[in-house]
This record gives C-alpha cells, sequence and structure tokens, in this order.
C-alpha cells in the first residue's frame, strides 16, 4: 500500500466534475485522480476546512455511530478500479478486532477527513492509474485560501442540472 495525501479537491474544467487529488508525499509525488459527485466534494471540502454545519451531515453522522460503538477508523484504502468505477475499504478498529467495510473512495475520504486517520492507495492501483502532477505556486496558495474552494463549488452547484448526473446504463 502507499500512503497518500488529499493535496486537492477540484472541478474538473473540461467535464464540469468534481475530483479529488491522493498524492503520495513521497518519491515519485504520483497522483491518483478520482471523480466523485458534488454532495461528496462539499463534503469533503467542508471537512477540511473544519466548518461545522447546523445539523450533522451524512459522514458526521457515520463517524459518531462508529464512535458510539466504541469503534474507531483505523485507515482508509483505495483498493481498485474495476469497470471505470473506484472502490474503498474502511478499516474500523474495537475491541473485537477490525472489521474492513466496502466503501466508495468519495465517502471513505470524507470519512478519513473527519477523523484524520491515514489515507491509502494499492500499489496496483497506483502503479497503473496515477500520473504526476506538479501543483504551481497558483495552486497552492489557492489551497491555502479556503474561501477560493467553497466559491468554485458554489459555482459548480449553481451550474450544475440533475440530468447532468444521469445514469448512462
Amino acid at each position: 500500500m502507499v500512503e497518500v495525501r488529499l493535496t486537492a479537491v477540484r472541478v474538473d474544467l473540461q467535464s464540469n466534475t468534481p475530483v479529488i487529488l491522493l498524492q503520495e508525499p513521497d518519491g515519485a509525488h504520483r497522483t491518483l485522480p478520482i471523480f466523485i459527485g458534488a454532495a461528496e466534494a462539499t463534503a469533503i471540502a467542508l471537512a477540511q476546512q473544519g466548518v461545522a454545519t447546523p445539523r450533522p451531515m451524512t459522514h458526521d453522522l457515520l463517524r459518531d455511530v462508529i464512535e458510539s460503538l466504541d469503534a474507531r477508523v483505523d485507515h482508509v484504502v483505495v483498493t481498485e478500479l474495476r469497470a471505470a468505477t473506484f472502490y474503498a475499504e474502511i478499516h474500523l478498529r474495537s475491541g473485537s478486532g477490525e472489521t474492513v467495510v466496502s466503501s466508495r473512495p468519495s465517502d471513505a475520504v470524507a470519512l478519513a477527513v473527519r477523523v484524520s486517520c491515514p489515507l491509502y492507495v494499492s500499489d496496483e492501483l497506483m502503479d497503473s492509474e496515477a500520473v504526476v502532477l506538479q501543483l504551481d505556486d497558483e495552486d497552492d496558495a489557492e489551497q491555502a485560501n479556503p474561501d477560493s474552494l467553497v466559491g468554485e463549488f458554489r459555482e459548480f452547484l449553481d451550474k450544475v442540472k440533475p440530468e447532468d448526473f444521469g445514469s448512462t446504463t
């Protein structure tokens, strides 16, 4: 497994779709881009920025349920890409041992950000799908400015239509 960090939540300009970037902190700094839904992107961005919502969001609720069961999120792994769909696992630890729960990567990352647990990508997935991206100084400055990221999402949400998320099957 390759440990990664969430380096950015962006909107891809070509597809107008949110994308998260998971980058290895050492070595070649390979980055795994994963396209996600707008709601999940917003949930991740809000958690990254420490924005408190008036009511718990779904990922906050999940965190609270896990904690109330005397368990904790040990780590999250993005495991594979199958038929253009990414898969992930949430590894929980409790007094009775470890439990692994299948998850969408966006939900696993949203939970990981809330509990500050390690993020991993399988070696095979990183080798086959990662790219080398260099965030320039403008990206770094934008990343340091949470208002700019929230503005990106508000702009995206203003333009998005329900049919943009229609099924292709």
